[in-house]
Order: structure tokens, then C-alpha cells, then sequence
């Protein structure tokens, strides 16, 4: 009789009271918990915030630079040794295999939010469709009708291109010394597209033409990401079908006939298919490098793949830049390096200038809210 007193007395009712409670408090902060995570998954805030937080400038940067040699090695091959002449056709494969890994992603609920339509003009998603497809193209173009230490050489000069394009549309001025080294930069670069022993008029050509897209499509990633609340892979989404309608248009312009009577054997298949994956992480890490950085630290990041990529050209495919070439590029990597070191030096004032700034900011707020809390009292 005591036990059966117990469970029907006051006490026990108190103890089933207090645990439902618990179950409800445990409920709540579940279904809080799950509400925060829809807002960091589906929402273009929180999915920009949770691409901040897992890829930071220095993992951004890292996996660009390791999936960059890859890419450039494999498409040498692939347009090398596999006999592969279609460089618009490759591009075109690279991106309709990004948007259907994309469309996959959107299938799984998978793929960030986009921001809402009104807060980015069409117009800006259209340029940069626009100009992805002929910076992509060109540069594969480039890399079928140049050697490796010569493609990325001319790769060095859309750094002034982008000091220069960014003073055009957004009036961002740089001091007299970035002048001198990015006038080094140039200098090199000038020596080694001229004393390259592989060096061809309509190779060179190409090489000048993609500059200019190139550069602009890495100042709309950066400024889209920065400035709006877009993340790569939702800036992809939006803008791949018009990179792929404009790829199309551009196949029969440099395009040599013969792309789809190609020998599509399985080594050749898989080469292509390897190369498309690439094509994908290329475009992705490059889009987080960008959100996470600047349009030109992202192109800083291309000096240090210079001498991987050289390396390799000379190792895989025997291509011998010379000495006088060599001697440019390490001039154009010379004038890269003080160019960083002065927007390092340049970025370290500017913050220990604003933290007395923001100190003092909130002092007088500090401040002001003890006055207004004392004359309330």
C-alpha cells in the first residue's frame, strides 16, 4: 500500500509535472534548434554566413590553387596528348556538367537560397553570364594555341586589367607604389610573351582578348558576393544556362569542325569526364576564393600556381620556356610579391586605424546610455 501511495500522491504528481515540463522545455529548444538551421540552409543570409564560416579566405584560396594545377595539366593532356582540339566544346562540357551536378543539388534541397530577385538587377546576372563564357572559352582557346609557361604568364596581366577596370566603374584609386610594381609586372610579362620560344601570333591574340572578360567576371563574383548576399554555388545556379546559350554561340567561331565525330573512346571519355569535374571545383573554388577575398588576390594567387605550372609543363609535356622567359617571369612575380606586401601593410593600417575608431564609438555609447539610464532613475 505505501508504493501504490506513493505513485497517487502529492509528491509523485509533482515529480510527472516537473518532468513533462523538462519534455517540453527539451521540445522547444529542438524545434528552436531546427528553426535556426532552416535559416542558415534556406535563407541567402544564413547560407552566405554558413559559407563565411566553413571557407574562410585561406581554405578558399587553398583549394583554388590545388584544383587550378590540376585543371590546367588535365586539359593539356586532354587537348595534348588526347588529340582533344575543341577548346569551346570543352568549356561547353565543363559547364553543362556543372549545371546538372547543380540541378542535382537543387533536386536534394541541397543548394543555397538566392537572394531575392529585386535586390540584383538582371542585368548584372546577364553580364556576368556574358562574360564567364568568353573568359572560360578563351581561356581554354589560350591554352590550345599557347604553351603552359605562356598561357599563365598572360594569366599575370589581368592584374593591372582589374586595377584599371575597377578605377573605370567604381573610382577605386591606388597609391604610386602599387603603380611602380604593377608597372614591374607588366614589364615581365612583356619579356616573356616576347622571348617565348613557343609564342604564335593567333595564340597571343586570343591571349589579349581574354584579359578583358577575364578580369571583368572576377570583379562582378567578388562585388556580387560582397555586396549582395549571394553564395557561389546559388550564383552558379543563376547564371550557368547563360554561360552554356553563349558558349553554343561562340563553338563555331574557334571551334575547328569535327567536335562530335571525335574518337570517343573509354580513356578519351573518362580524360573529358575528369576534366569536366575539374571544371566544376575550378568554378566553385575560384567563386568562394573571390567572395571570400578580392578580384585581385585572387589573381595574387596565380603567381604562386606560376612555377607549379611551369614546372609541370616542362616535366609533362617538355615545353621550355627559355632563359630570358624565365628571367620575365620571375621580374612579373618579383612585382606581384611587393604589390601583395603593400596591400598587406596598406590593409594592417587601415585596421589599426578604425579599432581606436570603434573603441571610441563605443565609449561615448557607453557613456550615453549610463546618462540616460541615470536620469531615468
Amino acid at each position: 500500500m505505501g508504493f501504490f501511495s506513493f505513485l497517487l500522491g502529492e509528491d509523485a504528481r509533482r515529480f510527472i509535472k516537473r518532468k513533462d515540463s523538462d519534455a517540453g522545455e527539451a521540445g522547444r529548444a529542438l524545434e528552436e534548434l531546427r528553426g535556426a538551421l532552416y535559416s542558415e540552409l534556406r535563407t541567402s543570409e544564413g547560407a552566405k554566413r554558413q559559407q563565411q564560416r566553413l571557407c574562410g579566405p585561406v581554405v578558399a584560396m587553398t583549394f583554388n590553387f590545388m584544383v587550378a594545377v590540376g585543371i590546367i595539366l588535365t586539359n593539356k593532356l586532354v587537348m595534348g596528348k588526347g588529340g582533344f582540339n575543341f577548346p569551346i566544346f570543352l568549356t561547353l562540357i565543363h559547364y553543362c556538367l556543372a549545371w546538372l551536378l547543380l540541378a542535382i543539388f537543387k533536386a536534394f534541397s541541397m543548394l543555397p537560397a538566392s537572394p531575392p530577385s529585386k535586390s540584383t538587377p538582371f542585368s548584372a546576372l546577364f553580364s556576368l553570364g556574358v562574360v564567364m563564357a568568353f573568359a572560360s572559352g578563351l581561356a581554354n582557346a589560350s591554352l590550345k594555341h599557347n604553351s603552359v609557361g605562356f598561357y599563365q604568364m598572360a594569366k599575370i596581366s589581368v592584374t593591372p586589367t582589374i586595377v584599371l577596370t575597377e578605377f573605370i566603374l567604381f573610382r577605386k584609386t591606388i597609391s604610386l607604389n602599387k603603380i611602380l610594381a604593377l608597372v614591374l609586372v607588366s614589364m615581365g610579362v612583356a619579356v616573356a610573351t616576347v622571348t617565348d620560344l613557343e609564342f604564335n601570333l593567333f595564340g597571343a591574340c586570343i591571349a589579349v582578348i581574354w584579359v578583358i572578360p577575364s578580369a571583368v567576371n572576377k570583379i562582378l563574383w567578388s562585388n556580387l558576393q560582397q555586396q549582395g548576399n549571394w553564395t557561389a554555388l546559388a550564383l552558379m545556379w543563376k547564371t550557368t544556362p547563360l554561360t552554356i546559350l553563349f558558349l553554343v554561340a561562340l563553338m563555331p567561331l574557334l571551334d575547328p569542325p569535327g567536335g562530335l565525330t571525335f574518337q570517343w573512346n573509354a580513356n578519351n571519355s573518362l580524360t573529358v569526364l575528369v576534366s569536366a569535374a575539374l571544371g566544376f571545383l575550378l568554378q566553385w573554388s575560384g567563386a568562394l576564393a573571390l567572395g571570400a577575398t578580392s578580384a585581385t588576390s585572387h589573381v595574387v594567387l596565380g603567381q604562386f600556381k606560376t612555377c607549379v605550372i611551369l614546372l609541370g609543363g616542362y616535366l609533362l609535356f617538355k615545353s621550355d620556356p627559355g632563359f630570358v622567359s624565365l628571367c620575365g617571369a620571375i621580374v612579373a612575380i618579383c612585382g606581384m610579391s611587393i604589390y601583395t606586401w603593400l596591400n598587406l601593410r596598406e590593409s594592417h593600417e587601415t585596421h589599426a586605424t578604425q579599432l581606436p575608431k570603434a573603441k571610441g564609438a563605443d565609449d561615448k555609447t557607453e557613456r550615453r546610455d549610463t546618462s540616460n539610464n541615470s536620469n531615468t532613475v
